[in-house]
């Protein structure tokens, strides 16, 4: 077994750059939201405008399982760690040209297609990097320490959306029109320099000793995809609808938030980024302690039920204190939504990546997060602009829709447990000595 330094090298490499990917996807968001409407389709009413926005933004997650297939199987044939290091070299240059992008005033309707264009690289680049780095972590790690190890992938996703926040809040400080000009470009442009710190970090951490046993055993699919989908499918339709909620919820309350409280509730957007951001703080600090009390209680199914239900409560008092349009209100609805979001997400990646063997689970969680992404992730923000259209802004219908996703996820956790794989090279790998204690 790895020793506790290892490990945390693992742990730590793999939240630094699931931090950088989010970031890059996060921002995104936050131009989509802001910025790329009336940038990219001019000569629309704001509402088409912003429909179109977040139509390209719907188009990364739709990339996401072609990234999920293509890598998962790379992953499971060839390893963890190089798989990584191509999608964090993708994703930081799409990042960094769409920052470069002329806008459709200066390139017509090159502007918007490019756009597109690159997105798909990010879509097909993060979908390749959430299964990798949750593996990178948990399969260094010690045998009853895995959910809490994996749960530092999952940190990534807070992290990435507050620095993506304080890119964005730094840019809003210029003037409207320089920010409409070219400030917005900033947030991209900084990829280049995460890109830098995160390729050095990654690169120096061993490959998975779970992947290099199977490999020593010979153990390896030679067809990952295909074994998955013949022998596994039932297991991946319910870790998809496991994974709904964690997914949905982030551009849910994140970027579509976003768009709803300043269009409907005239709220400034500093004032939502702000308090966006205090909320990814508290989600930033939940998931660790969530983590870490899954471990201590050895009840993760327990643990993630007990999560969703608050999920599923939560939505309700949220909106309530959002239509107050008081910024302590918003933070504290804010603050109280993330709680049940932030715990599930933070033990999900390590108790779905049990139920699969080491020979396909690249494949596996891969497949099941990313086609969940395509769908829950890339149309929520589409689903909330068209409920809050036709209810003009009416947050009950909101509310109700975060609740159902809650509770698809609720109803997954529990039923997929009963699936779940006692791999023989995890067991054998766990069974090694322990040269430190983690």
């Amino acid at each position: 077994m790895a020793s506790r330094p290892q490990s945390t090298a693992a742990a730590v490499a793999s939240f630094i750059g699931t931090t950088i990917e989010w970031y890059d996807f996060y921002i995104y968001g936050l131009a989509a939201a802001l910025v790329f409407g009336p940038l990219f389709f001019t000569g629309e009413s704001t509402y088409i405008q912003t429909l179109s926005a977040f139509g390209t933004f719907a188009v990364g997650f739709f990339a996401r399982p072609i990234g999920g297939l293509l890598f998962g199987h790379l992953g499971d044939r060839f390893g963890r760690k190089r798989i990584l290091v191509v999608t964090l070299t993708m994703m930081g240059l799409a990042t960094v040209l769409i920052g470069l992008l002329p806008t459709q005033a200066q390139a017509g309707i090159w502007a918007p297609i490019g756009l597109v264009v690159l997105r798909v690289f990010q879509g097909i680049a993060v979908g390749g990097e959430w299964g990798g780095a949750v593996l990178l972590a948990a399969e260094h790690a010690p045998k009853h320490r895995k959910t809490f190890f994996a749960s530092f992938a999952q940190l990534g996703s807070p992290a990435g959306l507050i620095l993506s926040l304080l890119a964005f809040r730094a840019a809003g400080l210029f003037d409207q029109a320089t920010f409409m000009s070219w400030g917005w470009r900033l947030p991209f442009l900084a990829s280049i320099v995460l890109l830098a710190v995160g390729m050095v970090i990654r690169l120096k951490i061993p490959e998975t000793p779970e992947f290099e046993e199977t490999r020593r055993l010979n153990q390896q699919s030679a067809a990952p995809i295909s074994e998955v989908l013949r022998e596994w499918r039932t297991p991946i339709l319910l870790a998809l609808g496991a994974n709904t909620f964690g997914i949905a919820a982030v551009y849910f309350f994140n970027t579509f938030m976003i768009a709803y409280t300043t269009q409907y509730l005239q709220i400034p957007r500093a004032t939502m980024l702000d308090a966006l951001f205090w909320g990814a703080v508290v989600q930033f600090l939940v998931q660790p302690v969530a983590a870490k009390l899954a471990e201590v209680v050895r009840n993760e199914r327990l643990f993630l039920q007990l999560s969703l239900v608050w999920a599923i409560v939560m939505p309700y008092p949220l909106f309530m204190l959002v239509d107050t349009r008081n910024f302590p209100a918003i933070v504290a609805g804010l603050g109280l939504n993330i709680v049940g979001g932030g715990a599930s997400y933070a033990v999900i990646a390590g108790y779905l990546a049990k139920v699969f063997p080491t020979r396909v689970r690249y494949t596996a969680i891969s497949i099941a997060y990313q086609f969940c992404g395509a769908l829950a992730g890339g149309l929520t923000p589409v689903v909330g602009t068209m409920l809050a259209e036709h209810y003009q802004g009416a947050w009950l219908p909101l509310a109700i829709f975060a609740s159902l996703l809650a509770s698809v996820s609720l109803i997954c956790v529990t039923l997929i447990w009963r699936y779940r794989s006692e791999d023989k090279v995890t067991a054998a790998y766990s069974a090694a000595p322990v040269s430190a204690p983690s």
